[in-house]
């Protein structure tokens, strides 16, 4: 991880960009409930656009706008309860949305949770750096996104194989682009071009989602809470939260289950990966099409521990079931089968990792028995919206779509949906997971064995997460002197 130690000059840098630019900073608090924020700011947001590069978008990085396009204030919260009509399971399956956070995807808080605190305490120089987010899609839009909020320069890696949609926005925002070979499965490629940057460019700070802890402290404090305010919400008495469930991608969004087991300590962690990459349930490799999770190795900020099952999931389950959910056959079909329209209009929220996530839900819930009284938390990262290029290939490849082949995706990957592939985890299956970190860390990526041992401790988690009270503190001293000038 390239790091700069912190410096009274570049602070100053920061807190001079700021103060010409108007940008005040929220709080972890803030994103986590937005009600302490100030009426001012809130006042000012009625006049701007979700995606709009403004900075007090930067306090539209929560889990809690309403979902609309411009103007929109903040509620409790957007999530979609999916119905047995649907999942075929008594258990209430719970997604909470990601698509009303800028830029679409959730992303835009794991980069704020790597890049904030180097800014407000001198370790990045908004005039002399630029930010590198490593990923495989929408970590890079998000940290793209937030740079262009704070005024900084910004170079997004991903693979070439990842959706126009992300290539065509991170152009039109004015990032960097570095294209690596392959697709979702190629993490490995996104490493190397970032030790290429680091021998041949000073001026950029690394900021890696899979090792930068800013990224599972951001999930843990504003994600976790999310959840915890959605089942407070839908539960009934006696009502449980039974399962969190989360591709693991980076290992940011699933530390949202550490915070869950705070509340719910009988509640599983349910990790969740590619079939044709099953790095976690066996130790495998491969290639996938469900964008959104990386894989090939274990996260350095994954939490292995704490992780109850392993789940993997066919990609051609989610493209077939991604057809069903937004075709017109499909739809039709649904509504056939009894599902509400309520619920149908809601598909698109989905994105293909959402539709993992969902899938992986029903098999959690037919894997642990679970009934009418247990919920299953889990995210939908991003929407639709950003694979709209993936349903025309799917049509020029397969053709239209019909009711024949609705009906044969509906039986085979919801009605037929099975507890296969999934993997309850002993302590020593998570420690034989945990060591896998080793190969790829140590010996790929200069990291040290007794840091790897570090992260076995439940302790070290626990003080890591806390954390963001410290920051919070800081952010609050850093807005002060912006706003003293």
């Amino acid at each position: 991880m390239t790091t700069t130690a912190p410096n009274a000059a570049a602070l100053d840098h920061a807190v001079a960009r700021c103060r010409e630019r108007g940008i005040v900073i929220p709080t972890f608090a803030q994103m986590r409930d937005p009600s302490l924020i100030p009426g001012e700011i809130r006042d000012r947001l009625k006049g701007v656009g979700l995606w709009d590069v403004d900075p007090i978008n930067l306090f539209r990085i929560t889990w809690k706008n309403e979902p609309v396009e411009t103007g929109g204030g903040f509620h409790r919260g957007n999530w979609v309860e999916f119905p047995p009509s649907l999942t075929g399971v008594e258990a209430r399956l719970v997604g909470l949305v990601g698509k009303w956070f800028p830029t679409g995807a959730h992303k835009v808080g794991a980069g704020f949770g790597c890049l904030i605190p180097r800014l407000i305490t001198g370790g990045f120089d908004p005039l002399h750096h630029k930010a590198v987010w490593p990923s495989t899609g929408n970590f890079c839009r998000g940290g793209a996104f937030d740079c262009a909020l704070l005024g900084c320069e910004a170079v997004a890696i991903l693979p070439e194989g990842m959706s126009r949609e992300r290539f065509e926005w991170l152009r039109d925002i004015g990032a960097e682009i570095i294209a690596t070979p392959g697709s979702e499965s190629n993490v490995k490629e996104i490493y190397d071009a970032c030790w290429d940057i680091r021998r041949t460019r000073p001026e950029c700070i690394i900021f890696n989602q899979f090792e930068e802890f800013g990224n599972p402290i951001w999930h843990y404090n504003v994600t976790g809470p999310a959840f915890e305010d959605a089942f407070r919400a839908v539960a009934g008495p006696g009502d449980r939260l039974a399962a969190f469930v989360s591709a693991t991608g980076s290992a940011g969004t699933i530390a949202a289950g550490d915070y869950l087991k705070t509340i719910a300590p009988s509640m599983r962690t349910v990790a969740v990966e590619a079939l044709q990459c099953p790095t976690l349930l066996r130790n495998g490799f491969g290639e996938h099409r469900i964008e959104g999770i990386g894989d090939k190795h274990v996260p350095w900020i994954h939490n292995v521990r704490a992780t109850d099952a392993v789940v993997a999931i066919d990609d051609q389950q989610c493209i077939d079931l991604m057809r069903c959910f937004n075709e017109d056959a499909g739809r039709d079909l649904l509504s056939t089968m009894g599902v509400d329209d309520a619920t149908i209009g809601r598909l698109d929220l989905l994105g293909i990792s959402g539709i993992c996530n969902l899938v992986a839900s029903i098999k959690a819930a037919r894997l642990f028995g679970l009934g009418p009284r247990d919920v299953v938390a889990f995210p939908m990262t991003d929407s639709m919206d950003l694979y709209a290029s993936r349903i025309e290939e799917e049509r020029a490849e397969q053709g239209a779509y019909d009711t024949t082949a609705a009906a044969r995706h509906f039986g085979a990957w919801l009605e037929g949906c099975k507890p296969d592939h999934c993997k309850e985890l002993t302590l020593d299956d998570r420690e034989a997971i945990h060591n896998l970190k080793y190969f790829t860390w140590v010996e790929q990526q200069q990291r040290d064995v007794e840091d790897l041992r570090r992260l076995w401790d439940p302790g070290f988690w626990a003080q890591m997460y806390a954390q963001a009270e410290e920051w919070d503190r800081e952010i609050e001293v850093f807005n002060a002197k912006v706003a003293s000038a």
